[in-house]
């Protein structure tokens, strides 16, 4: 019989475990990033929609399936499955998510109207498709070792190659426009540009990722085990899971500090204008993308180090104050390269700037995570109960609300500064370029300041988180 008190420092994942884990995060994330960088440019160039239009329908079509997060939350924690509550989910996924990624991509005959209608139904199937993925996919993190340091490092670990899987389809897009063959291409005059793709290419991308994606996520269930069962097998309906929810005082202030900090999520949904508006084309996005995610993935590699020096909640509050003075000194820098953009000081300046912002970005993202995988121990342990899916479905609802009201406060702010008058007339003054860039710096870094409150109530660490892992450890012996 093994000692309960060598919960903390027992090791249960195998490294064949750890890998399965991260590259099914990394395909998971693959099909997102496509749908992310392409889908809005597929429907402009090849369907001939208004992209302006299309933005707004995906983004009512993420908030509306938003609501499908604590549905698949509820369906989990009543699963009796053989194969797992979480991995089971997983598995219903993969042809719904496969399909419909495929689906988008698929040259409809549809104008007007009916064409707008078929963008947002097949937004909306898409995104709860991947719904019924990405809630079980966090949540079984809590369930697959009860060490919570082994948990911290699994996490980090894998969300590095989340970040990665997000990026992937600036690879896999090169790759199937050289298979196409040439004399398919609509030709533009030489010397001018390159050739557009064209909705061959757009289809084979869809249907590559989606299996190449599929596959890879299919490895979580195929070889990761659920180590941390339900202790009770009490089924719950919605009164009930809210309820729970609702006495999960730690967990809840987790999610608020999450809302307060949803400025984080706004830098995404306008990297395409600032790209245009500061470096001069939309082309150049992979460069601030680039420069800001190497940032973030050194930071999510450093978390579990952050961790053990400082625990979970004075480490979130250390890289939000460092992510709100990283963020005012590349504002700051930003305004005055706009007005000597040919200064070599101020240029190294400005992007260094950005791969700093980047530092805090990848632990501050891990870190509800990690959060709400202790605070379904701490509710286990006050109660004997686990409600992983529950947390996990409204942690990923967050995320999704969070990522639409940053895009939406983001594009607000693209338009107060009038970008789109300024495109047409390809002259960015440096005043549209302040309000664009603040929006994409300074402002998520006030916001990250905000959501440092309710992390000082917060105290599941330390002592108290060990007390209550060597007691789990204790009952499941």
């Amino acid at each position: 019989m093994s000692n309960p008190n060598d919960a903390s420092t027992q090791k249960y994942l195998s490294f064949k475990e750890i890998a399965a884990y991260s590259l099914g995060l990394f395909g998971f994330q693959a099909i997102v990033g496509l749908l992310f960088t392409y889908q809005a440019e597929f429907s402009g160039s090849i369907l001939g929609a208004n992209v302006i239009i299309v933005a707004i329908l995906i983004l009512v079509a993420k908030i509306v399936s938003a609501a499908a997060d604590p549905v698949v939350g509820n369906l989990m924690d009543r699963s009796k499955s053989k194969l797992g509550k979480f991995k089971s989910m997983i598995v219903y996924s993969l042809a719904p998510l496969l399909i419909t990624t495929a689906i988008i991509f698929v040259k409809v005959p549809f104008k007007g109207v009916g064409l707008y209608v078929w963008i947002f139904i097949v937004s909306l199937i898409w995104s709860i498709a991947m719904t019924m993925g990405d809630v079980p996919s966090q949540g079984i993190a809590a369930a697959l070792t009860p060490n919570p340091t082994e948990r911290t490092n699994v996490v980090s670990i894998s969300n590095t190659f989340k970040q990665v899987g997000f990026s992937a389809c600036a690879v896999i897009v090169p790759i199937v426009c050289l298979i196409i063959p040439e004399g398919s291409k609509v030709l533009v005059k030489k010397g001018e540009q390159d050739a557009p793709m064209i909705s061959t290419e757009f289809l084979f991308v869809g249907i590559l990722t989606a299996i190449f994606g599929c596959v890879l996520f299919a490895l979580i269930p195929l070889i990761n085990k659920e180590r941390v069962t339900t202790a009770s097998s009490e089924t719950v309906g919605f009164k009930e899971m809210f309820a729970a929810l609702k006495s999960n005082k730690p967990f809840m202030l987790v999610i608020i500090s999450y809302f307060l900090g949803f400025g984080r999520q706004m830098a995404m949904g306008i990297q395409v204008q600032a790209a245009t508006i500061i470096l001069g084309s939309q082309n150049l996005v992979v460069v601030l993308g680039i420069v800001t995610a190497v940032g973030s993935m050194i930071s999510m590699a450093l978390c579990p180090f952050l961790i053990k020096k400082l625990n979970e909640r004075n480490a979130y509050i250390l890289l939000s104050v460092y992510g709100f003075a990283a963020s005012i000194f590349s504002f700051a820098v930003g305004h005055f390269w706009f007005q000597n953009p040919k200064n070599l000081v101020l240029t190294i300046l400005f992007y260094a700037s950005l791969f700093l912002i980047g530092l805090q970005f990848g632990a501050v993202t891990l870190m509800p995570m990690i959060m709400t995988a202790d605070c379904v121990d701490a509710y286990e342990y006050e109660t004997g109960k686990r409600n992983e899916g529950a947390c996990y479905s409204i942690l990923t609802l967050t995320i999704k609300v969070c990522l639409a009201l940053g895009m939406a406060v983001g594009l607000v702010f693209v338009g107060a500064s009038g970008y789109y008058d300024a495109l047409n007339a390809q002259d960015f003054s440096n005043c549209n370029k302040d309000i664009i860039f603040f929006a994409y710096t300074a402002l998520p870094g006030i916001l990250a300041l905000l959501s440092i409150f309710p992390m000082l109530k917060y105290d599941i660490y330390g002592e108290k988180k060990a007390k209550i892992s060597s007691e789990l450890a204790a009952r499941r012996d």
